[in-house]
């Protein structure tokens, strides 16, 4: 029973299926049905659409083609009628720009500069379409007369905007480098900016149209004259105010500028033995004011460099007061009482000094404006013309400086030579700017600074070799010897010159190095240099002292010879010391300072064996022997009377010699006095002890003139003329 119930659900189930996929299959036939009855309609509306557009584009195309044709023509005749017109427009161009150009271009530049292109165009256009037309010429002629003004305004541009530059402003941009960091720098040389655009238009035009070069030349021309005369222009601005202020600074940065080159501050002491070469040199380096300055300082300074009254007993002797009174009262008769005056050659050399820098400036802010206004490939040329006349201007005023200093070395005249020092120390601390701002002139451009500082270190080099050799050779013993055995002219005069190259150490010892052909010049320039200096130094000081040793015979008396001595030497010593010399000095004799303390001791002791003589008459060794209570023999009271004859008329005529003579330095004057002192008084008071009270005479006052302690004051004052 259960299989056939099931059996009968199964099928009817297949049957209830079989039913629906019957119903699916007529549903489906009858899609098929209608799709293609839709297939049929849109064939047949296809077709009958093919049919019509095919009619349309048979009756259109002929048309299209026409109305192509139409537009064709339409635009060639455009075309045609454009040419005709530009064409035409040529033959206007003279007649529309006449006026224009016949007025020129000032005030109206730039619509100036249009006419111009117009007229440039019409040129070219008939030189290549119509070259025999009269037009031609007319817009030929036309657009030369353009260029020509074009010229001439650039001209009258630039040399109406072209001014010197005022020296104040030039000495603003030359003191303020380090000081005005932070504020905007002043322009030196600039043009107003509407004049600079101006002009650059118009170069720019005549570089690329005008096919002329000769505005080039005329703008070397006149900013090369601007920056001569504004040199010019310094120099002569240091000239109008040196009477009244010394060296003209700019107001601006007059509290902000240091040492310039020729008016650095004496550092080191005023040596008074020295004094009349030092004021001499004054006049010659310095000014008239440091001379002057010098003799104020004269009672102001000792040896020993201290600040105060003077400890100079007789000051330097009493020739020295009156060749200082001599020298004062030219100074005063030649030069008037105003002690502010510079010395003429003092300002010459600040002003070159000056020029030289100004120069570096001026060229740089030259070079910059040349930059926007001449082409890129005729800059450098067009610089190197411009700086020409001042540049030479500058190299011509150095070789007369040099010329200068080579005539003052034949007249012997070494102080003269010290100019160069100053000059030579800026020229080489300029070089690098002027390497820089001379990159890309012409060689022989470039060659003028290092053939003028190596004109100047030769030159200077001989001048010191001549030093050295004229202070060895110097005949001059009898004319100048001081009589009172004071410091011979000739070693104040070396030793201020030698001092005076303390200030150009690096400079001077350059110089002699230039003259070294050795692979040490080169490898070791500075300490080389240092060391060819230091030997310099020795030179001088071995040859004066050898022309001392020879100027001494002149004096008879061998006391004299060695307070002369004593006194060169000390002073060398001093000087040295108070110094930077003694540093220099030891760079190649460490032993300096010991070997002239031993041959001022050595003469110290020379002057003592001057005085044997007198102490020798009542030394112990020389005395006969007495016996107590005896009666003195005649021969033996003779004897102490010409012992006391011979002290007392020794003594008096040694202090009354070597009262006149001359020991400037108070300390060895006050040693010299006391040790001596000391001798013979110990050696007078031992034999006054011995026979002041031995009856060998009747009239003891006539023999026993002196007591111990007016000996001891009479040796105080020699070196005294005025005790």
């Amino acid at each position: 029973m259960v299989p056939t119930e099931e059996a009968s659900a199964r099928r009817r189930e297949i049957e209830g299926k079989l039913k629906q996929e019957e119903e699916t299959l007529s549903f489906i036939k009858e899609s098929l049905e209608k799709s293609d009855q839709l297939t049929k309609n849109m064939v047949s509306i296809l077709s009958s659409f093919e049919s019509r557009l095919m009619r349309l584009e048979n009756s259109i195309i002929p048309v299209h083609k026409q109305t192509e044709n139409l537009q064709r023509l339409q635009e060639n005749v455009e075309k045609t009628l454009s040419c005709l017109d530009h064409v035409i427009s040529y033959y206007h161009v003279a007649k529309d720009t006449e006026k224009i150009i016949k007025e020129g271009p000032a005030g109206r530049l730039v619509e100036y500069l249009a006419c111009l292109d117009k007229i440039q165009k019409a040129v070219e256009y008939f030189q290549d379409n119509n070259p025999d037309s009269p037009e031609l010429n007319r817009v030929k002629s036309l657009f030369e007369r353009g260029k020509e003004s074009l010229e001439s305004e650039f001209r009258n541009l630039l040399t109406r905007c072209t001014k010197p530059v005022p020296p104040i402003l030039i000495l603003d941009h030359l003191g303020g480098d380090d000081e005005i960091e932070t504020q905007e720098e002043m322009p030196l040389n600039q043009l107003p900016e509407n004049t600079l655009k101006d002009i650059i238009s118009i170069s720019r035009w005549l570089v690329e149209f005008g096919r002329n070069q000769d505005f080039m030349n005329v703008y070397y021309q006149i900013r090369s004259s601007q920056l001569d005369r504004s040199i010019k222009g310094l120099k002569e601005h240091f000239r109008k105010n040196s009477s009244s202020s010394g060296v003209p600074y700019s107001p601006a940065i007059q509290n902000k500028r240091k040492d310039t080159p020729t008016k650095k501050p004496i550092k080191r002491p005023v040596l008074i033995p020295g004094l009349l070469s030092l004021l001499c040199v004054a006049l010659v380096t310095g000014t008239i004011r440091k001379a002057q300055n010098l003799l104020k300082q004269y009672s102001q300074h000792g040896l020993d460099g201290k600040k105060g009254a003077s400890n100079l007993i007789p000051m330097e002797g009493h020739e020295h007061d009156l060749r200082l009174k001599h020298l004062s009262d030219a100074l005063s008769d030649k030069h008037g009482p105003a002690a502010g005056r510079d010395d003429v050659l003092d300002i010459e050399i600040d002003a070159y000094i000056h020029c030289v820098s100004a120069f570096v400036k001026l060229a740089q802010s030259e070079y910059q404006i040349l930059t926007e206004i001449i082409p890129e490939h005729h800059q450098k040329k067009t610089f190197d013309s411009l700086i020409q006349e001042s540049l030479d201007n500058l190299m011509i005023e150095g070789d007369n400086i040099v010329s200068a200093a080579r005539k003052a070395i034949i007249r012997h005249d070494y102080s003269a030579v010290l100019t160069i020092f100053p000059i030579l120390r800026h020229l080489k601390q300029m070089k690098p700017e002027f390497d820089q701002v001379l990159q890309g002139t012409a060689a022989s451009t470039k060659n003028k600074l290092p053939g003028l500082i190596t004109s100047m270190e030769t030159t200077g080099a001989k001048a010191l070799e001549d030093f050295a050799d004229n202070i060895k050779n110097d005949p001059d013993k009898e004319y100048n010897m001081p009589k009172d055995g004071t410091v011979h002219e000739l070693t104040s005069n070396a030793i201020l010159f030698l001092q005076q190259l303390l200030d150009f150490q690096e400079t001077a010892g350059a110089m002699l190095a230039s003259q070294e052909t050795s692979s040490s010049a080169s490898s070791y320039s500075s300490e080389f240099s240092r060391r060819l200096l230091s030997t310099y130094i020795c030179k001088v000081l071995g040859n004066l002292q050898l022309n001392l040793l020879s100027k001494v015979r002149v004096y008879e008396d061998p006391a004299l010879k060695a307070i002369f001595l004593h006194n060169n030497y000390n002073y060398i010593l001093k000087s040295l010391e108070k110094s930077e010399l003694i540093q220099l000095v030891a760079v190649t004799r460490k032993a300096a300072e010991n070997c002239y303390r031993e041959l001022i001791e050595k003469q110290i002791q020379t002057y003592q064996d001057s005085w044997l003589k007198v102490t020798d008459y009542i030394s112990e060794r020389s005395l006969p022997v007495f016996q107590a209570g005896v009666k003195l023999k005649d021969k033996e009271r003779q004897m102490i009377k010409e012992r006391f004859k011979g002290f007392n008329d020794g003594l008096e005529e040694l202090c009354k010699i070597q009262k006149a003579w001359a020991i400037p330095d108070t300390e060895q004057r006050d040693k010299i006095r006391r040790a001596q002192k000391t001798i013979v008084k110990e050696t007078y008071g031992a034999f006054l002890n011995r026979y002041g009270n031995v009856p060998f005479t009747k009239n003891p006052e006539k023999y026993i003139k002196y007591q111990v302690d007016q000996v001891g004051e009479m040796i105080d004052k020699l070196f005294d003329t005025s005790a």
